[in-house]
């Protein structure tokens, strides 16, 4: 099923914003989400494995390692957007079970309803805060990858910014799950820093993933956190800074002792 090419525009009554999808003139069954005339998330509905957003990709290439390729996961998305992962997951791990918790409910039905999901997909929708929601989930249910995209900037919300929500998180892994948060910041990368600290308390190791130039927090952007149950494989370093996007690093184990607090 393809979306309509034309423009759609929803009113989001919880943050009284717009949200517009529309095509991207530049990609074949790409569609661009943006919300109060920022843009926030891009699909491509023709190939889902193609992300366009580098962070998106960064954490599509942890989810990559988090089990053999092509293994059906389970997997929790705190914060939908246009559901971009959601796809990927599918497109790589068909029969994946899938979770994503959305505060704008508005916003998950204008997204399901022009730009559907592909056909034979297991994606359960939660409304509701995230940290509420995850309280709320089945007792026994476990995930394989929990990823939290829902910072933007270094003013985080402040029960989700925490190291009790990451314990919690981390309850609901599976023993080989992993737990993913993108952290965008600004020059300083103060929020970076508080969230790797958080993490360490809850989990056993903690990796640091982005754009090589990031790490000098000179100027703001993405880096992907994960949290592991075990130590940090070495191997994952390895593949991670070679797949990019480029160029890419890693920080790990004492290396990533110039992000504590």
């Amino acid at each position: 099923m393809s979306a309509n090419r034309t423009p759609a525009t929803r009113f989001l009554r919880a943050t009284g914003q717009h949200a517009v999808i529309e095509p991207d003139e530049f990609t074949e069954g790409g569609f661009v989400l943006s919300i109060g005339g920022a843009e926030q998330s891009h699909v491509n509905l023709s190939d889902p494995e193609d992300i366009f957003y580098e962070y998106l990709r960064r954490i599509g290439h942890v989810v990559d390692l988090a089990a053999p390729w092509g293994e059906p996961i389970t997997a929790l998305h705190l914060g939908a957007g246009a559901l971009t992962l959601a796809r990927y997951i599918q497109a790589t791990r068909p029969g994946s079970a899938q979770y994503a918790v959305e505060l704008e409910r508005e916003l998950l039905d204008f997204v399901l309803q022009h730009l559907p999901m592909p056909e034979g997909t297991a994606l359960h929708t939660v409304i509701g805060d995230a940290r509420e929601s995850l309280a709320t989930l089945p007792a026994d249910l476990r995930f394989d990858v929990v990823i939290l995209d829902i910072f933007s900037g270094p003013e985080a919300p402040a029960h989700i910014a925490t190291t009790e929500f990451y314990q919690e998180a981390a309850a609901r892994l599976t023993a080989r799950g992993v737990l993913i948060v993108n952290v965008g910041d600004e020059p300083g990368l103060t929020l970076v820093r508080s969230q790797v600290a958080a993490l360490r308390r809850a989990m056993a190791d903690v990796s640091a993933f982005a754009e090589a130039g990031m790490f000098a927090g000179r100027y703001p952007g993405n880096v992907i956190l994960t949290g592991t149950q075990g130590p940090w494989p070495e191997v994952w370093t390895a593949a991670l800074t070679a797949r990019g996007p480029h160029p890419a690093k890693v920080l790990s184990g004492v290396e990533l002792d110039v992000l504590s607090d």
